[in-house]
């Protein structure tokens, strides 16, 4: 309900989050070169991440390889953390482009991943009208935020 009933911010949420200097406050989780790892603030699963690239762009066409290479390593990255980190069973990972293609942002491309467990579904979203997650937003961070210091630190080696 808070993503349904807030008023939008101005200008693009993920430009502005990589823009500061505030990543645990933006729930971002990783800076590459071209692309960076953040938290979705309304996940569908705990650890839902998406992987958005610097450039203020809404169609693959207008993303280089190097950035496209950058965003597909980094998904690879973060598959690999999230099995040690929340032992999903599955993946969802995918991009939604344009509004009529189903994407919530759709000015900004981005990717998401989204790890899955056998019967994750449950019956809230349809007798509640609403999705359940079983950690807060800050304590999924802390979580996954030394697996990804960890790829930091071994990146500049």
């Amino acid at each position: 309900m808070e993503y349904l009933v807030a008023t939008r911010p101005e200008g693009c949420v993920f430009c502005k989050a990589s823009g500061e200097d505030s990543d645990r406050d933006n729930l971002i989780l990783f800076r590459g070169a071209e692309a960076f790892v953040i938290i979705n603030r309304y996940p569908y699963t705990n650890g839902h991440l998406m992987v958005v690239p610097y450039i203020h762009k809404s169609d693959l066409a207008d993303i280089s390889n190097s950035t496209l290479l950058e965003i597909f390593d980094l998904l690879k990255r973060c598959q690999e953390i999230l099995r040690q980190s929340v032992c999903p069973q599955g993946f969802n990972i995918g991009l939604n482009l344009g509004k009529a293609g189903g994407a919530g942002i759709h000015e900004h491309l981005h990717f998401h991943i989204v790890p899955r467990w056998d019967g994750d579904t449950n019956f809230m979203p349809i007798l509640g009208d609403c999705r359940v997650i079983s950690e807060h937003l800050l304590d999924s961070y802390d979580r996954l935020f030394p697996f990804f210091n960890k790829l930091s630190n071994h990146d500049e080696k």
